[in-house]
């Protein structure tokens, strides 16, 4: 690591569970599997609590360029959002 790379081993962790996390939310909303075999061939999961902080690192870059150029090479519905399918909660203020 470089000199004033202060991102420590949880951190890299916790943002390589989320860039998974992504991947799985982005597969079961489109029914479309995202190709990730230079990741897979990392041979490292979120799971890995052992491996080191340049492993995750390496991961996390690794799926998350995967999902961008996946994405980037398809045409995406527009999602039609409506604030009667997803109405916000009413809330009281006090005077």
């Amino acid at each position: 690591m470089r000199k004033g790379d202060s991102v420590q081993k949880s951190e890299l962790l916790h943002l390589h569970i989320l860039m998974f996390q992504i991947r799985m939310y982005f597969e079961a909303i489109t029914h479309d599997e995202i190709p990730t075999e230079r990741y897979n061939s990392l041979g490292i999961s979120p799971l890995h609590f052992h491996k080191d902080r340049k492993a995750h690192k390496d991961a996390l870059f690794t799926l998350g360029d995967e999902i961008v150029s996946h994405i980037l090479g398809k045409t995406l519905p527009a999602v039609n959002y409506s604030h009667e399918t997803a109405p916000l909660p009413l809330v009281a203020a006090q005077p």
